[in-house]
Formats: structure tokens, sequence, C-alpha cells
């Protein structure tokens, strides 16, 4: 028989609980923006290429996506505060030996450290609000996180082109250590348990055709742009992933207690929710990969300027994300994400007439009010998934979702590459056959190229576009979940702490 703990009713406010998970969500969130523009730096003090240098960002997604679907069974194995402080102790010893690393190695370990703490941090802070809060109240819950979400990602990239222009690439790391070091030692005063936990035993096997499976698929996705889709390597990690993915799922559906439950996906309103985040997920994705490319090699603006053209929509979002939190609480995701994609699919069209001589002003825009349609819809249809599994399953509901999403955004991120760059290189072509153009005239090839650029981004763009179309279909057929007779012991306040 089962031992199962339950949440301790100590006399915590829910909100200092839910201040110390989202610092340190935001402690992880930081670190992972903060290292992209400190990238150049990292290459000559190491003396290693781009390739390699690119393996700091890729192993970190590779042990995110490898260690997400193991977090269900984490999360109703231990308590919410050891998963926290675990953890977050992971991550401030990973966060120091990067900062320390005296060769690019050692670093590399530092960042597979970083990466297995802050996996588990986003999954349990949504497990520990659905367990909090009930649903009717849940909505404004996922606004808050949102503000912090969106806080990390909107600094990140300014703070890091400033540093790394002023001070060494280790001070970055220095920033954040003492953020993770403070939630920390909070964690271990202020955090108490808010979710059940019980004795499930962990599937030895099921770990390993999992990590196998997604890495496979991770690893393939993330290499795909960069090596191409042809390449033996790509082919060959991706069919590994999937073969292993297989067995893997069949293995879950066997089984009493599955490490991750793909039988949530029976419930229509959670397929449903999925999908279109899948789509929505690969859709920001286009923004964030192509406009700082697009603006830094062809309109030959800074770092620091690409990283201030998306600040106003990052604010934006985080401004917005309460109000549309408290919107779904009282109207559902519906309208939210029908409205919030409709603002999508025009702002992303938008991005397909760019040029050489596209305005600053155009492009802060429309990236603001890309962001507004996006802040409308991504929680909201997140939290409506979530809402219509049964209590008991959030774990593996929460699981999925960020998996489903570490996959789309890799494969957005590879897909979108792959296209900007085989379509630029083919117009590139036609621009010089079709203006006659001296191959030994290096300046109007070198306008070509450019204008070559220009026209693949605007290809990947479109895209983008069919994506967000795909995801409004899906969208019209949401449907607010009734309440579940299972969380009745939520709305009596059972695993809340008061």
């Amino acid at each position: 028989m089962v031992n199962e703990k339950q949440p301790e009713k100590t006399e915590v406010r829910r909100g200092t609980i839910l201040g110390v998970i989202i610092a340190g969500a935001i402690a992880a969130l930081l670190n992972q923006t903060l290292l992209n523009v400190a990238l150049p730096k990292l290459m000559n003090d190491f003396h290693i290429n781009t390739t390699t240098a690119q393996w700091l960002i890729t192993i970190y997604m590779l042990v995110n996506g490898v260690l997400i679907p193991t977090t269900a069974f984490l999360m109703e194995k231990f308590t919410t505060r050891q998963l926290f402080i675990a953890s977050m102790s992971l991550f401030s010893v990973g966060t120091l030996v990067c900062g320390l690393a005296p060769a690019f190695s050692v670093m590399l370990i530092g960042r597979v450290i970083q990466a297995a703490g802050a996996g588990i941090v986003m999954p349990l802070m949504t497990n520990v609000i659905f367990n909090m809060f009930p649903r009717e109240k849940r909505g404004s819950a996922m606004g808050i996180v949102g503000i912090a979400m969106v806080f990390a990602p909107a600094i990140g990239p300014t703070l890091s082109g400033w540093v790394v222009e002023h001070y060494s690439w280790r001070v970055l790391f220095f920033i954040v250590l003492p953020i993770a070091l403070i939630v920390l030692i909070a964690s271990t005063f202020l955090l108490r348990n808010v979710t059940e936990t019980g004795n499930p035993k962990l599937d030895v096997w099921g770990v390993i055709f999992s990590t196998v499976g997604f890495g496979g698929l991770l690893y393939g996705f993330s290499t795909a742009g960069a090596k191409g889709w042809g390449s033996l390597e790509v082919i060959l990690m991706l069919l590994i992933g999937c073969i292993s993915l297989i067995v893997f799922v069949r293995r879950q559906l066997s089984i009493d207690h599955a490490m991750l439950e793909f039988r949530i996906f029976r419930t229509p309103a959670y397929t449903l929710a999925i999908l279109i985040s899948l789509m929505v997920n690969m859709t920001l994705y286009s923004g964030m990969i192509l406009l700082p490319v697009y603006v830094q090699n062809i309109l030959h603006f800074t770092p620091v300027q690409s990283g201030l053209l998306m600040l106003p929509g990052s604010i934006l979002m985080g401004i917005m994300s309460p109000i549309t939190g408290r919107l779904f609480d009282k109207f559902g995701a519906r309208y939210l994400a029908i409205t919030g994609l409709a603002i999508t699919i025009v702002t992303t069209f938008g991005f397909t007439k760019l040029s050489l001589y596209t305005s600053y002003g155009y492009l802060i825009t429309l990236y603001t009010v890309r962001m507004l349609g996006l802040s409308m819809l991504m929680m909201p249809v997140m939290t409506s998934g979530l809402n219509a599994l049964p209590l008991r399953l959030n774990p593996h509901g929460t699981a999925m979702s960020n998996t489903v999403n570490a996959i789309g955004g890799a494969l957005g991120t590879s897909l979108f590459v792959t296209i900007m760059t085989t379509k630029s290189a083919a117009h590139t072509v036609d621009i010089i056959r079709g203006s006659q153009i001296d191959p030994a005239d290096q300046a109007q090839v070198g306008l070509a190229t450019m204008q070559g650029m220009a026209m693949g981004t605007n290809d990947a763009f479109m895209i983008a576009t069919l994506f967000a179309i795909t995801a409004l279909i899906l969208a019209l057929f949401l449907r607010n979940p009734r309440q579940r007779e299972d969380e009745v012991r939520e709305k009596k306040g059972a695993a809340q702490p008061s």
C-alpha cells in the first residue's frame, strides 16, 4: 500500500511560496537568455569555432529536454520543498562552475549541471499553481508567473550586450549566482510542501528510452539547421529518436504506473491545447531566430540595438500577462486565443514584406503588436488544456506540455533557419542571373546576397504565418472544460497552505 504524504498545513501564504518559486524561475530564464550575445567573446577566450561554441546552448536544451519527461515521476516522489531546493542547489553549483571555468570542457560540464537544476523549476512551478489555486483563480496566478517569464528574456539580451562590451563574460554568471543563492536560502525557510506525494516506482527502461528518444529528436532538430536535413548524422539521430520514442510510448501504455502518462491525450481538450501550443511555439521562434539575424546582418544594427528592438514587445507582454490571466478566469481561453491568433497572423504576415530598406520603426511596431497577440493566447491555451485534466494527472500534463514545447522550439528553430538559408541562396542566384551581375563585381554580388537574404527571411515568415493560421483553425474548437469532481478537495482548501 502506498503511503502518501499530505501537503503540510503550515500557516504560510500562497503568495510567499509562489514568489520564491518565481524568483528561481527568473534566475533560470535570465541565465538562458544571457549567453547568446556572449558567444563571440567565449569563442575568442577558449579559441573555439562557432559550431563548438553553440554546444553551450545545445547541451543546455538537450539536458532540459531529456529531464522534463521525468519531472512527473519526481513531483510524485518528492515534496515541493525537496525538489525546489535540490534544483536550485544544482543550478547554483553549475553557475559557479561556468563562471570559474578555466577551459571550454569545464564550462560545458557546468552547463549540464545548470540545466539539470533549471529543467525541474518550470514544471514544478506550474504544478504548484494548480495545487494551490482553485480553477477560477489559476488564470490570474499564471498571469503573475507570465510577468516573470517575460522579464528575463526582456532584459537578458540587452544586459548581456552591455556587460560583454564593458566587462568579462564571466560577470554574466556572477550576476545570476547571487540571485540563485538568495532564492536557495529563502526556500529553506519559506517553502512548504503543497502537493501530495507517494512512492512510485522508477521505470528505469522508460528513463533510458525517453532519454534516447527525446534526446535524439532534440539533437537532430537542433543540428539540422546548420548541417542540413540530408546530413547522415541528422537522419540517424532523428531515426534513433523516433524508434526509441515508439518503444517508450508502447511501454508507458502497457505498465500500471507510467513515468509519463500518454493516456492524457484521450482528453480531447488537452490534446487540442497541446497542438495549438506547438503551432504557436514554432511561430514564436520564427521571430526570435529570424529577426536578430535580419537586423544585424542585413540592416547592420548592433547587438544592443537588436535587443532594444524586442524590448518594448517583451515589456508589453509582461504588462498584458496578469490582465490576460484575469480575462481567462472570467471568459475562458477560446475568445482570447482567437483574438490573439488573429493579431499574430496579421503581424507575422507583415514580416514577409522585409527589404534592405525596412525602417527600424516598422520593425519595432510590428514586433510589439505581435507580442501583444502572443500574450493573449500562450498562457490561456496551456492553462485551458491543464484544467481539462484531473488534478492527479497534472504533473504528467505539465511534463508533456513542456516536452512538446521543447521539441517544437528545436524543430521551429532548425526549420526556419533551413528555409531562410536555402531560400536565400536560391534567391541570390536568381538575382545575379536575372540582373546579369558580373561575379567579379563584389559590390553588386554583396548587394544581391543581402537582397536574397531578405527574401529568404520573408519566405520563412510566410511559413510561420501558415503555422499561426493552422493554430487559429484549431482554436475555433476550444471549449471551457467543466469542473471535475476531483477538484472539490481543492475548492475546500485541503491542498492549500493558508
